[in-house]
């Protein structure tokens, strides 16, 4: 049966449960304390899956994590953040602004400067930091690979070091390079592989009628946690239902998605999402996904798992 008004099943109900509506949320200004009392850290913290990194876990506005989190982070025009390091992957995907991201290692620094759409995966136990250099704020999307992420560890924070050691990610003058994924230094080729252009990527068409463009996990950047992926939508365009054994993620860049489940005696329910909304699903709940909308929609997908999960997508 399909449940379209009166009282909300279960079904419909946990459906809501797992949907972050961007409208009913709000920015967390104090998500990381130790920013507190420096100005040039400042940044917000919107979550919609877990804390991702914030000591923030009894958020009941954020859904519980399994294999990664998921929130959005807004820095304004001359903020940084610290150098830090963390002990899993951690992803940032730019949707507004441009952002430079620095990685350190033993007092140089390579600085890769992401536009809207371009991801980096910062890489495990490596020292890393971004700072607004534009003049518009950056609002991106940040992933981090496993439900509850240690604390990070702090590389060059003000609190001990020079504001312009720390505004540098490390570097002393001198000793900051420019990202070259062709370059020779050793810092350089390990960024190389961990960096994602947009424009660089691959489009694969799905016979179902949408696009894929595989930013993390086989045909992406190599990795053992979580698949990312970029999916175009177009109008008019579905999929027939399908499970996976562990649980997935579709945000709503750009247009609108609607997104369905079915439980086990055949009861079906929607919702759509628009830009900035998310629906949460869990592992082994049949769902799919359909673009209602006259607009092409742009959807930001994780997949808590970086292994084919061996699902195949049928036009609905």
């Amino acid at each position: 049966m399909n449940t379209q008004a009166g009282t909300p099943s279960s079904l419909a109900a946990d459906l809501k449960a797992h949907t972050g509506r961007f409208t009913d949320k709000t920015f967390d200004w104090d998500a990381f304390p130790s920013n507190a009392g420096y100005a040039d850290l400042a940044r917000a913290q919107m979550r919609y899956i877990g804390a991702g990194g914030s000591p923030k876990v009894g958020d009941t506005s954020t859904m519980k994590p399994d294999h990664f989190t998921l929130s959005l982070i807004y820095k304004e025009p001359g903020k940084y953040a610290a150098c830090h390091s963390h002990e899993i992957e951690e992803s940032f995907l730019i949707i507004d602004g441009a952002l430079i991201v620095g990685w350190e290692r033993d007092g140089e620094v390579v600085e890769v400067n992401l536009g809207p759409k371009d991801m980096i995966l910062n890489a495990r136990e490596v020292g890393h930091g971004f700072r607004v250099d534009g003049v518009e704020p950056v609002l991106m999307s940040i992933s981090v690979d496993v439900g509850k992420p240690l604390p990070p560890k702090y590389h060059y924070h003000p609190k001990d070091h020079a504001p312009e050691l720390a505004r540098s990610f490390g570097a002393e003058p001198g000793k900051t390079m420019p990202f070259d994924p062709a370059g020779d230094h050793p810092l350089q080729q390990l960024m190389g592989k961990y960096v994602v252009r947009h424009a660089e990527v691959p489009t694969k068409w799905e016979d179902a009628g949408f696009t894929r463009k595989v930013y993390v996990g086989a045909g992406g950047i190599d990795n053992d946690t979580c698949r990312k992926e970029m999916w175009g939508v177009p109008s008019r365009v579905g999929v027939k239902p399908f499970v996976r054994d562990v649980e997935d993620a579709f945000f709503v860049l750009e247009g609108s998605l609607t997104v369905g489940w079915e439980d086990e005696v055949g009861e079906q329910v929607e919702v759509e999402l628009g830009p900035r909304d998310l629906v949460k699903t869990p592992a082994g709940r049949k769902h799919w996904f359909r673009n209602n909308g006259a607009g092409h929609a742009t959807v930001w997908t994780v997949i808590g798992t970086a292994e084919d999960d061996g699902v195949t997508y049928e036009a609905a």
